[in-house]
């Protein structure tokens, strides 16, 4: 591994509000272009155009230390036309080599194959990666993360936005190891009795009522929404209930197939067949079965296009674990030969963000951007998991009684394995080692 690529190992850098892969081994390839992914098409997140109009030097420093090391001579930022302030505020530092990429306010823009397919005409090939059709994907957090992790900065922080039934939304730079309560707390009162939590945005992200959860490096998004709201209903379904009224109430209508944007680019994933799968046992099932395998679970099908209310995409999600434990998953070469042409309509069945945001019943929060603060913490603990990402977690360095600095070691990367470097976020004490190192930072 070259120097570059162990500095971003050991300063901790992964996709930032994704699965949190290692962006060390995103950068061990060579490809023509790097595409950074600023669309945010989430409703009511804000933490992308916070960051690339206060931080657009080191994001475009980022890209061309990436695009250094892939051997790119261009490089792109995705970003919706609507975000005219962010737009000019890019615009003025642009430096040679990297552009704009301005896009629709459509739902999903944001997601990886549709940006991708945006930025150069090309498919990524089914269940393949973007570096097989020359394009390196990383996100806005992530390609500042890669400026400051050569220049020997490790991740201690990520970029939150907090929103919902809160007095006070905001985004700001939120130290990892937080909890949601003390992220929140931020925000001023609740200002909902029952309420749960969504990590992440309203359309992918999940549901929780745990407030002692801390934040980590793939946190983006904490939304208060009251218990009895749209989307916490439809997410806090259990596995058997979305499964049994699926398969009583689907009419096979295929509305969630036909707006399904990986079946507009040809992806071979039908939605409507899985649900039908619930209906089919036998050896028919499988064919069935098999179309959930390209879902990307962008959710558009439970959100937008099920006439009935039913979960499509929680089908795809779980028929795709039957499909893995079983042992039953295509093949990419299986996957890419059932893929299609791009279907003709695709550019007139983008769903519009503004009609999204009202299906949601997000439209009375949406009235309120959640601005960036500058946020004084007095950090009592920090819960920092080991295990933040893809991978191996990190291997404590650290014992009990340990005082530590910001930005210390705290977990080096597993040896010979996908892992990366854990850093402390405050100074304090260390006072347990286990899954987490916790430090408290009031000594």
């Amino acid at each position: 591994m070259n120097p570059l690529l162990q500095q971003i190992q050991h300063g901790g850098v992964i996709g930032a509000g994704g699965a949190g892969f290692p962006t060390y081994v995103k950068l061990d390839c060579q490809v023509e272009l790097v595409l950074a992914n600023g669309a945010e098409c989430e409703p009511l997140l804000y933490k992308d155009q916070v960051l690339m109009q206060r931080w657009g030097k080191e994001l475009c420093g980022g890209m061309l230390i990436a695009m250094k090391q892939v051997g790119a001579a261009r490089g792109v930022i995705g970003i919706k036309k609507k975000n005219a302030d962010t737009i000019a505020c890019l615009q003025a530092q642009l430096p040679s080599g990297i552009e704009l990429l301005l896009m629709e306010d459509v739902y999903p823009a944001g997601d990886e194959v549709e940006l991708v397919y945006q930025a150069t005409g090309k498919r990524i090939p089914s269940g393949g990666l973007p570096k097989e059709i020359g394009v390196m994907v990383n996100n806005i957090e992530s390609f500042i993360n890669v400026f400051h992790a050569a220049q020997g900065i490790p991740v201690t922080e990520t970029m939150i936005t907090v929103h919902g039934e809160v007095r006070q939304p905001y985004t700001a730079w939120l130290p990892i190891g937080l909890s949601y309560r003390e992220a929140i707390e931020l925000a001023g009162d609740i200002t909902s009795r029952d309420f749960i939590v969504v990590e992440g945005g309203p359309m992918m992200g999940s549901v929780t009522d745990n407030l002692d959860k801390p934040i980590t490096k793939i946190s983006s998004g904490l939304l208060v929404l009251p218990r009895s709201s749209r989307i916490a209903t439809i997410k806090m379904r259990s596995e058997q209930n979305l499964r049994r009224i699926g398969k009583a109430a689907c009419d096979q209508c295929s509305m969630c197939t036909s707006m399904c944007p990986r079946n507009l680019l040809g992806y071979p994933v039908k939605p409507h067949l899985a649900m039908r799968s619930l209906q089919v046992s036998g050896a028919n099932n499988l064919s069935y079965a098999l179309a959930a395998q390209a879902c990307c679970e962008c959710n558009l099908c439970t959100m937008w296009s099920c006439p009935e209310g039913l979960d499509p995409s929680r089908v795809c999600a779980t028929t795709k674990r039957a499909l893995r434990d079983e042992q039953k998953l295509l093949s990419p070469a299986q996957l890419q030969a059932n893929t299609t042409e791009v279907h003709p309509l695709r550019d007139y069945r983008g769903v519009p963000t503004k009609r999204l945001v009202r299906r949601l019943e997000l439209a009375d929060y949406a009235q309120t951007k959640a601005e960036f603060r500058e946020c004084e913490l007095r950090v009592n603990r920090l819960y920092i998991p080991l295990s933040q990402h893809i991978g191996r977690p990190a291997v404590a360095v650290v014992k009990v009684g340990d005082r530590v600095s910001k930005g210390q070691l705290i977990g080096q990367p597993a040896p010979d394995a996908l892992s990366v470097a854990v850093h402390a976020s405050r100074d304090g004490i260390v006072v347990e080692v286990g899954e987490s190192i916790v430090i408290d930072c009031q000594h």
